[in-house]
C-alpha cells in the first residue's frame, strides 16, 4: 500500500493495522505535510521505497536524515502524485486532510488503485470528477470516514433499488446542547476537545461547527449515488451507532463499534473480508443507553449551508469547502473567533457564481477565488468591521 498523509491521525492508525497485519500488508510509499521527525521514523520502521513531503524544506531535512537508507525522498505535489500512483502499490490510502488530496487522489484514480478514502473533500469539491475518473479507469474507492463505512457494511448484499435513506450519526462535539449566544468567545482548546473521538485539528474544529457532517452528507451523496433529500442526519452523543441505512419497507439498519477508527480502516484494507486483527470489540451492557437527536440548525448552521452548496452544485462545494479551510485555519491561529467560521462561510457562498465541476481547472479555480473571498473577509474581520 501507499499511505498519503500518513503522519496524521488517519495514517498512523493505518500503520498500526499493518504492524498488527505484517503478513497482510507491505507500505511501498507514505508522505506528509511536514513532519519530518514522524515520517522519518515511520520510513526506518517500515523501509518503503518512497517519502514524499509537501513542503521542500521539509523534504531536504528528510533526505538528509534518510540518506544512505536507499529510500528515495521527493517533494511537492509532484512528490504526492508520484506516492498516489506507485506502481507497486495495490491499495491507496488517502489521508491526506483538505483540499491538499484531490489531486495525488485523482491521480491514484487514474492510476486504476483500490482507494481507502478518508480525505472527504476530494468527493465535496470533485465528486463528479473523481467518481468519473474512478469508473473510467477500474479503480474501486471505498470509504474509511466511520458514518460512510457504516453505510457500506449496511448495504452489504442488499438491493440498492429498495433503499429509501441513509441516516448519517453525528456526535453534536464538545459544544452539543449549547445555545449561540454560549459559543461566543469559545477558545481553541474547547473547540479541540472533542467529547468521543481522537481527531486532528481542522477535523476536530469541524466537528464543532457541524461543518464535518455537512461534508459528510456531500460524501454519501457521490460514493452512494444517493440525493440529497434522501440522506438525514441525526444527533448520537454516545458515537456508537455509526450510521444506518432506511428501506422502503421501513426496516432500519445499523452498524455499531467501538470509537476506534481502526475498525472502518481495517474493513476498507480488508474489503470485502471480515479479518481479525487483535482490535477491541464492543460491551453493549458498558454502552447502556443510545441517545438520538435532530441536529440544531440555528446554533450550527453548517451542515444547511453544506446542503445549500450541494443542492446549487457545480462549483459551489468547492468555494464552501475552501472558505470553510481558510476559517478554520484563522481559528485556530487565534485571528478570528468560533461563530465568525459559520459567517464566513455563507457569504463566500453567497458571493459565488457556481459553474461546472467537469474538470479540474474548473474546480482548482473555484477553490483559488473561494480561498482568496474567505482571506478578504478574515482581514475585515481581523480590523474590526465584523
Amino acid at each position: 500500500m501507499s499511505v498519503l498523509g500518513a503522519t496524521g491521525s488517519i495514517g498512523t492508525q493505518t500503520l498500526d493495522i499493518v504492524r498488527r497485519l505484517p503478513e497482510r500488508f507491505r507500505v511501498v510509499a507514505v508522505s506528509a505535510n511536514r513532519d519530518v521527525r514522524t515520517v522519518v521514523s515511520q520510513a526506518r520502521e517500515f523501509r518503503p521505497q518512497l517519502v514524499a513531503l509537501a513542503d521542500e524544506a521539509a523534504a531536504a531535512a528528510c533526505r538528509q536524515e534518510l540518506a544512505g537508507t536507499g529510500i528515495q525522498v521527493l517533494a511537492g505535489e509532484e512528490g504526492l502524485v508520484a506516492v498516489a500512483t506507485m506502481p507497486e502499490a495495490d491499495v491507496l490510502v488517502g489521508a491526506v486532510v483538505g483540499m491538499a488530496g484531490l489531486v495525488p487522489i485523482l491521480a491514484g484514480a487514474k492510476a486504476g488503485k483500490v482507494i481507502a478514502l478518508a480525505n472527504k473533500e476530494s468527493l465535496v469539491v470533485g465528486g463528479q470528477l473523481l467518481m468519473d475518473t474512478a469508473c473510467a479507469n477500474g479503480a474501486v474507492i471505498l470509504p474509511v470516514d466511520s458514518e460512510h463505512s457504516a453505510i457500506l457494511q449496511c448495504l452489504a448484499g442488499e438491493n440498492r433499488p429498495y433503499l429509501r435513506r441513509l441516516i448519517l450519526t453525528a456526535s453534536g462535539g464538545p459544544f452539543w446542547g449549547k445555545r449561540r449566544s454560549q459559543l461566543r468567545g469559545v477558545t481553541r482548546r474547547e473547540a479541540l476537545r472533542h467529547p468521543r473521538w481522537q481527531m486532528g485539528a481542522k477535523i476536530s474544529v469541524d466537528s464543532a461547527t457541524m461543518m464535518n457532517k455537512g461534508l459528510e452528507v456531500l460524501e454519501a451523496h457521490w460514493l452512494f449515488g444517493a440525493a440529497l433529500d434522501a440522506i438525514d442526519v441525526v444527533v448520537h452523543p454516545q458515537s456508537i451507532v455509526h450510521s444506518l441505512v432506511e428501506f422502503q419497507d421501513g426496516s432500519i439498519v445499523a452498524q455499531l463499534g467501538p470509537t476506534d477508527m481502526r475498525h472502518p480502516i481495517l474493513y476498507a484494507l480488508t474489503y470485502p473480508e471480515r479479518v481479525a486483527a487483535g482490535l477491541p470489540g464492543l460491551d453493549l451492557l458498558q454502552v447502556g443507553q443510545l441517545q438520538f437527536m435532530a441536529p440544531d440548525d440555528e446554533t450550527f448552521p453548517c451542515l444547511t449551508l453544506a446542503r445549500e452548496a450541494g443542492r446549487r452544485g457545480g462549483t459551489a462545494p468547492a468555494a464552501l469547502n475552501a472558505a470553510n479551510e481558510v476559517a478554520v485555519a484563522a481559528f485556530l491561529q487565534d485571528r478570528i473567533e468560533f461563530l465568525a467560521i459559520p459567517e464566513i462561510v455563507a457569504q463566500v457562498l453567497e458571493r459565488h457564481n457556481e459553474r461546472p465541476a467537469d474538470d479540474l481547472p474548473a474546480v482548482l479555480a473555484a477553490d483559488q477565488e473561494g480561498r482568496r473571498l474567505a482571506q478578504q473577509l478574515i482581514d475585515h474581520w481581523e480590523g474590526g468591521a465584523s
